[in-house]
């Protein structure tokens, strides 16, 4: 209990840097991963390739890997942005693929004459799916999506590596102080389970009240 005592204040700055980076990360991933969602599903050719490129890309590169290419590669290009700033883009991007295979698959689960409705009323491929398609799948994608930013909230560790303040990342000065390390990991996984269990009540509530509007 001494650990967390005589560190709290390390290990707050580290739980709100989780927090902060999974929030962050998790915006870009739903609205990326929405819009990549919707090339996957267009009539349009080049954007289902553009869709699809996304996905195979993003979700078969090791997250450590694409931290590396966004962290070293963006400066050679005059990127240069804040090192919390590349980890959001990174984690954000990564997510953003698994979100939008959540989205399509939740798609896939609205019956296609609802979208051959509103073709016949005149709605062009943008209207049917903003007004008619997405509303119907989000039921069906919430499940997924909210274990998908759970995830995100854990692989958020990676960024502790590369210069950026959140809750792993605290283990490597206590360790240095001389504190005992199996307590410090023990406050730093009550801490993810905080986040992780705080996420999953929230999409718990969400799935609840759409249940009951339908």
């Amino acid at each position: 209990m001494n650990v967390l005592f005589d560190n709290f204040t390390l290990f707050r700055k580290g739980f709100v840097g989780t927090v902060e980076l999974t929030l962050a990360a998790g915006l870009i991933a739903l609205v990326v991963g929405v819009l990549m969602a919707g090339c996957r599903v267009s009539p349009v050719r080049p954007m289902r390739l553009i869709g699809g490129a996304w996905v195979t890309v993003l979700r078969n590169t090791p997250l450590t890997l694409l931290f590396f290419a966004v962290v070293l590669g963006l400066p050679r290009f005059g990127v240069v942005l804040p090192f919390f700033t590349l980890a959001v883009l990174a984690l954000g991007c990564y997510t953003s693929a698994f979100v939008c295979e959540a989205v399509r698959a939740g798609i896939n689960t609205v019956p296609v004459g609802q979208g051959e409705a509103a073709r016949s009323l005149g709605m062009n491929f943008g209207q049917t799916l903003s007004l008619i398609v997405l509303p119907q799948a989000v039921r069906a994608v919430i499940p997924p999506v909210g274990s998908t930013l759970i995830a995100l909230a854990k692989n958020s560790a990676i960024a502790g590596s590369f210069s950026v303040v959140e809750l792993l990342g605290t283990y490597r000065t206590l360790n240095e102080l001389g504190y005992d390390i199996v307590a410090t990991f023990l406050w730093i996984a009550v801490g993810y389970l905080i986040i992780t269990l705080t996420l999953s009540a929230v999409f718990r509530i969400l799935e609840k009240r759409l249940e009951v509007a339908r």
